[in-house]
């Protein structure tokens, strides 16, 4: 998780462009990575300004699940939490986002203020309202940090999933091109895993493995 796991400045997330890498099949002008690159970027300047906790709080769907290290609903886990003195502060690597526009995923690095180095992973959300909130937030310190990236890579699924899975009456099924699922074994281990349709099958883009508490 970017919260529980030498910062880079703000201005170089806020210049990073996005490199756009759209699949075969897609034409819809609203679904766009960059919409995400942009959530993050919010995210991230609300924790500096208002405080981390605070940041996660005013972002998260109501839904909303984390790990400190136990799975928690987050809304419950972040009322009335005091904030840190500084946040931790992140820049997202990769984005993934559904043909429909409307459920995401971010991966990249994390910064504490103690010098620890990390990664995340945010599973993101449209609202009616058009304003993204994150479904889940995750990740994990590293030894190694994750190189830095001169661009943000953004990732459309290809459009064609709801007319090669119909339901039994025919009609196409709800827009599937993005899915995301996570396990949390008895030791305390977790995965969290996004597949993303390319037309034919689902590619495996994201597989995070944190392995158990000591």
């Amino acid at each position: 998780m970017k919260a529980v796991a030498a910062s880079f400045a703000l201005a170089a997330l806020l210049a990073t462009p996005v490199l756009a890498k759209p699949k075969q099949g897609v034409g819809r002008a609203y679904t766009n990575p960059s919409d995400i690159v942009a959530a993050e970027i919010a995210f991230n300047r609300l924790a500096r300004e208002k405080g981390q906790w605070t940041a996660f709080l005013e972002t998260a769907a109501d839904d909303a699940v984390m790990f400190v290290p136990q799975k928690v609903l987050a809304k419950d886990w972040l009322k009335d939490r005091a904030n840190p003195p500084k946040a931790v502060q992140w820049q997202p690597q990769r984005v993934y986002i559904s043909c429909n526009g409307r459920t995401a995923a971010s991966t990249g690095a994390w910064q504490r203020p103690d010098g620890t180095q990390g990664y995340f992973t945010t599973i993101w959300r449209l609202g009616d309202k058009g304003e993204w909130k994150w479904a889940l937030d995750h990740g994990d310190a590293l030894k190694t940090p994750l190189p830095q990236k001169e661009f943000t890579e953004g990732h459309v699924a290809t459009c064609n999933h709801a007319e090669k899975h119909r339901s039994a009456d025919g009609a196409p099924r709800a827009d599937e091109s993005l899915l995301w699922d996570y396990a949390v074994h008895d030791d305390g281990s977790r995965e969290v895993r996004v597949r993303v349709w390319n037309g034919e099958d689902y590619d495996l883009v994201i597989d995070d493995k944190v392995a158990a508490n000591p």
